[in-house]
């Protein structure tokens, strides 16, 4: 078992350590629907924040309160009243919010402050610092509904919360503001968060909801043919919501989406859909390639690009494993380093999944490609395709007829893919001459 337990480890968390490298000190936003909460789910979140603060992440947590505040309107015998995908808050519905939100507080306070027994953040001390951070604005009247007692954001206090950030602390807010004459508003979390994220300048949002994400055909019912869209880009999710009727639910495809792209078009690098229903779902789509839910961003975080000097610490950790195993023929730092020019990778969220060389033999009007290597988490994506285009387009450039390879391991996926086997007395002189006999790698071509 613990042989077991090493060989999953080692490679698993090699793979995380570049995330929580790269999220240090990096401020996230989360948006914690009172859904989450009702359905017991607020223990496991409270472990998982804990442990992304401590890996050096400044967190706001702003929670919501809808079904609480549903739950004392019926027991008071009054109608939760929406608009516009909006509560209608009377004076009813404004001390509803106000109990719910002080028990909510209470109750997130309390999670925190456990010492988190029995699980991996026991005896870690969360503080948790909430307060007046926001001002408030009347919704007003919209279409000739009077919302009342429902407000808009107003101001953030960015120095305030970005002191206490930089306490150590996390900062919890309720989704309520004040006017500057003291009257209350009750807002919606989605709203806070969203408007917090942008002003604080935030390299998160993350919505923790009810909704496993968008789907790869958002009209199409759920089904393994039509999986959750991990990436969507800002155009793409902007197409969408024009194409959607609004939305009034938080079920609504576009209700979480919405306050995602007003995120992301005002500065926010990436913001999120997450299943609060699947344990570890914040873990899952910080620190793992693939994510769980739906992230919208202002472009792909995959780029296609030739490598340069910085790059040589990355594709030496992505080729070890496969020379170790034999698959590829071993390089030291130096040779990459001096060929670096002739490397193309895959760069996904600044760490690269995968790496090809082109070394040209003008005289033999052909060049070899090299060192093709695709990361075991991202094999089975169309990573290889990329570099196989991308390399054989960098070939044509140079003038070149002819790609080819030499392997051992991976005969069929370049036949697939229109390279034919030749004798390796095919080989122009100069790699002729560096061909090793004993490895009887098999000598693939492709004509450009």
């Amino acid at each position: 078992m613990s042989a077991v337990f090493n060989f999953t480890f080692v490679p698993w968390f090699r793979s995380v350590a570049p995330y929580i490298h790269k999220f240090r000190n990096q401020t996230f936003v989360i948006g914690l629907t009172g859904e989450a909460i009702a359905a017991g789910k607020l223990h496991n979140i409270a472990q998982d924040l804990a442990l992304i603060q401590a890996m050096g992440v400044k967190i706001v947590l702003v929670h919501g309160f809808r079904p609480q505040v549903n739950e004392q309107l019926a027991a008071k015998g009054h109608a939760a009243k929406y608009s516009h995908g909006i509560r209608i808050t009377d004076s009813v519905a404004l001390d509803c919010a106000q109990e719910a939100a002080g028990q909510l507080r209470y109750e997130i306070e309390a999670a925190f402050s456990q010492g988190l027994p029995n699980t991996p953040m026991a005896g870690a001390t969360v503080r948790v610092i909430s307060g007046n951070f926001l001002t408030a604005r009347p919704v007003g009247i919209v279409d000739g509904v009077d919302f009342q007692h429902s407000g808009l954001v107003r101001k953030v206090d960015v120095a305030g919360i970005r002191q206490t950030l930089d306490m150590g602390a996390l900062v919890l807010l309720s989704p309520f503001g004040f006017s500057p004459t003291g009257e209350a508003f009750n807002l919606s979390m989605e709203e806070v968060a969203t408007s917090v994220a942008i002003e604080l300048r935030a390299d998160k949002l993350i919505f923790l909801t009810e909704v496993q994400g968008i789907r790869m055909s958002p009209t199409e019912p759920e089904s393994d043919d039509n999986p959750i869209d991990t990436e969507l880009p800002l155009a793409a999710a902007q197409a969408l919501l024009a194409q959607l009727p609004p939305a009034q639910q938080p079920t609504d495809t576009g209700f979480y989406l919405q306050h995602c792209v007003k995120a992301c078009k005002a500065g926010v690098e990436r913001s999120h859909i997450l299943p609060f229903a699947v344990d570890g779902s914040l873990l899952l789509e910080v620190y793992v390639h693939d994510g769980i839910g739906t992230m919208v961003i202002d472009e792909k975080l995959e780029e296609l690009r030739e490598a340069t000097i910085d790059d040589v610490g990355g594709i030496l950790q992505l080729i070890e494993p496969f020379e170790k195993d034999g698959t590829l023929v071993k390089r030291d730092r130096t040779e990459i380093e001096r060929d670096i020019a002739t490397y193309t990778i895959i760069e996904h969220d600044g760490v690269i999944f995968g790496c090809a060389a082109l070394y040209p033999y003008p005289e033999g009007k052909t060049a070899e490609m090299a060192a093709v290597t695709v990361s075991p988490q991202s094999q089975g994506t169309g990573d290889g395709e990329k570099l196989l285009k991308r390399i054989e387009q960098r070939a044509r450039l140079l003038g070149l007829d002819s790609i080819f390879v030499l392997t051992t391991r991976t005969m069929h996926w370049f036949i697939k893919r229109g390279f034919s086997p030749v004798d390796p007395d095919w080989l122009p002189d100069a790699r002729k001459r560096k061909y090793n006999w004993d490895r009887k790698s098999q000598v693939l071509v492709k004509k450009l």
